[in-house]
């Protein structure tokens, strides 16, 4: 039996060999930091490499770990024991729930520190982080507080032509206070700060770079443009991706009966990680900015702080990542503006704007960094390597031509040469339709869907996917 059976669930554990009674803060610590974060699983008796080792008088041992934990965290947090034989062998699980009443100190003789969870380590929370915790342990957020900001002192014509775009509606005084913008005695929340036309909160910016080359010094000319924006989040969306459709280029190529477009990024993509950056991002950093560095072969876009559940999200699914929001009402805002979805979905929309495109290759997948001071979205640029010695001037792919002037000429070969011409629409894209290989090929539709048909019961190709969305595969 592995750790990961044992745990069940748990995404987060420790490993300790024993129940140290003289250094508790060795395992109280990830105690404090389950309990600030999303939960987790201590096992006693196991070691670094998983070797069950057991703990003697585990009975014993069960009451001590209860005693400790209520006389060293406060407040107490809720835990579970269980006591599990493996081999003849009893090992302790020491189950942490995510607690309600942040943050959770554990006390050291007098010394009172909060643990926050970073990784697979149990470390100090900051005073950033600290600030976090208490909001959390009031049960509200940042962007709910009300600031010293004069809801009469702030225009939002940005909300409001958003608004009637998107709902068709005017958006009235009282929409201020029902969207929790405002306060009925006038002040604004810091979600009304962010949105209002020109933001008080001056760490609300957006830094944009065009970098020269592959990294920010490059030699003779480091940079060949930048933008920075401040004032309501919603222009600072609209400049950022002003900023990024001005440097993203596109190439394209002649099909029979139309034009195949092929972006350096992917409008979809990036609209979302801006989206993400600037509504998820940690307000409580001061100091710090939304930033968009592009480069010849990638762009990033880096906001303050990291995941709001403390996890790395490179050390998961990004697909597979519950949502959870750090500045709940300002995402509901931009749900109400038509910008977002309330179920959390910007990964996957991330990833599979790429995933359509012609040039796309799994290594030019785009990827998510995140520690506890960052988040940062990497886009590679999709036409970076691309050989362009393969279109002529107007374009169009030279291979497929002399390709499709094959097929027209090798009458004799029959479905062979067919074939051939199949499997090499399908690496230039394999989401082409079976109505467009057949426009490419020069093959009659009927008797193309009867090739690939067979190409399928041979094992030759296979279609992933449904027949809208999916794509054809070649069978090596």
């Amino acid at each position: 039996m592995n750790i990961k059976e044992l745990i069940g669930e748990a995404t987060e554990y420790d490993k300790k060999l024993t129940i140290e009674q003289k250094r508790p803060k060795s395992w109280c610590k990830s105690v404090s930091a389950f309990a600030n974060g999303i939960g987790g699983t201590l096992v006693f008796g196991v070691s670094d490499d998983d070797l069950i080792v057991g703990i003697d008088n585990p009975k014993a041992m069960g009451e001590i770990i209860s005693e400790t934990i209520k006389a060293r965290v406060q407040p107490t947090p809720q835990i579970v024991l269980k006591y599990e034989n493996v081999d003849d062998k009893v090992i302790i699980l020491l189950e942490v729930m995510p607690g309600e009443e942040t943050p959770y100190y554990y006390d050291s003789d007098g010394v009172i520190e909060a643990y926050v969870r970073i990784g697979n380590e149990s470390v100090k929370a900051s005073a950033t982080e600290l600030k976090r915790l208490v909001l959390r342990g009031k049960n509200t957020t940042w962007d709910t507080q009300v600031s010293s900001y004069k809801t009469n002192d702030y225009a939002f014509s940005k909300l409001r032509a958003r608004y009637k775009k998107w709902t068709g509606n005017s958006f009235d005084e009282k929409d201020l206070i029902s969207f929790g913008l405002a306060t009925e005695d006038g002040y604004l929340t810091n979600a009304g700060a962010l949105i209002a036309d020109e933001s008080p909160i001056r760490w609300s910016r957006l830094f944009c770079t065009r970098w020269n080359g592959l990294n920010k010094a490059n030699g003779v000319l480091d940079a060949r443009d930048d933008e920075e924006f401040e004032g309501s989040v919603l222009y600072l969306l609209d400049e950022g991706e002003a900023f990024i459709r001005r440097h993203a280029g596109k190439m394209w190529r002649k099909l029979s009966t139309s034009r195949e477009e092929m972006p350096e990024y992917v409008d979809r993509s990036y609209h979302e990680a801006l989206i993400n950056a600037l509504v998820h991002r940690d307000y409580l950093v001061n100091g710090s900015e939304v930033h968009i560095d592009i480069y010849d072969d990638r762009m990033e876009i880096y906001s303050p702080g990291g995941m709001a559940d403390g996890v790395q999200i490179q050390d998961r699914d990004p697909l597979t990542v519950p949502s959870t929001r750090r500045n709940p009402l300002l995402a509901d805002i931009f749900n109400r503006l038509g910008y977002m979805e309330r179920k959390g979905s910007g990964f996957e929309k991330i990833i599979n704007g790429y995933e359509f495109q012609v040039t796309f290759e799994k290594s030019k997948k785009p990827r998510f960094y995140s520690d506890r001071s960052q988040f940062r979205t990497t886009m590679p640029n999709l036409n970076y390597g691309f050989d362009v010695a393969h279109l002529d001037a107007n374009g169009r792919d030279l291979d497929a031509k002399l390709c499709q002037a094959d097929v027209k000429l090798d009458v004799k070969d029959g479905n062979e040469s067919r074939k051939n011409r199949i499997v090499y629409l399908i690496k230039v894209n394999s989401r082409m339709s079976q109505r467009l290989m057949a426009e490419e090929s020069g093959i009659p539709f009927r008797t193309l869907q009867r090739i690939m048909k067979e190409m399928v019961e041979n094992g030759e190709i296979r279609r992933v996917g449904t027949s809208q969305k999916g794509h054809w595969e070649i069978i090596e």
